[in-house]
């Protein structure tokens, strides 16, 4: 890791007794998933970037340039990952986010791949490849998690009920902290 870097998986949030689904949850074990099942469910381009950690194509992947209000979830899982309010334009060509729903929906591992050390992220829950972590972004974190859109599924706020996310619409009741402005 890097100075300053959010440790992984810490203060994850306790199981919501409802079925309404919550972020951060990592005190749930880490699901297995079927391989294959996968292969079925995902596109080849979400399979490649989630199993295998692969990189889709930057400016042409589908949330880089969302600017809507909602939820990114983990496209295995549903877990609640990021916040548009937290999402801003790194010029990278993929979302970026400066923090997470909640550090527990997250892991960080270090990676050594392609002669560069780089911080890699992934889903807590699925063990899904999200994408990179770097020291470079904006206030409040310093943080810029790059972000696979491949890797996500985009709730838009109007629909966090019907999707079972409802507990989650207080995130977006009011601009993040610190947060810099979308176009």
């Amino acid at each position: 890791m890097f100075p300053g870097a959010p440790s992984a998986a810490v203060g994850a949030d306790k199981a919501a007794p409802s079925s309404e689904k919550t972020a951060g949850d990592a005190a749930s074990p880490k699901k297995t998933v079927n391989k294959e099942d996968l292969r079925k469910k995902l596109t080849p381009t979400q399979y490649e970037v989630t199993c295998n950690a692969a990189t889709e194509p930057a400016f042409r992947n589908a949330y880089w340039d969302n600017h809507a209000v909602g939820l990114y979830v983990d496209i295995i899982d549903g877990e609640p990952l990021f916040a548009s309010n937290h999402k801003f334009d790194s010029g990278s060509g993929w979302p970026s986010f400066f923090q997470p729903v909640t550090k527990g929906s997250i892991l960080e591992k270090e990676d050594r791949t392609h002669n560069m050390v780089r911080v890699e992220v992934l889903s807590a829950k699925s063990g899904a490849h999200l994408g990179h972590l770097f020291p470079d972004g904006p206030r409040p974190t310093g943080m810029r998690y790059c972000i696979n859109s491949a890797s996500l599924r985009f709730i838009p706020v109007a629909d966090l009920e019907k999707e079972g996310y409802g507990k989650l619409r207080p995130l977006f009741q009011e601009p993040a902290a610190g947060a810099p402005a979308q176009k």
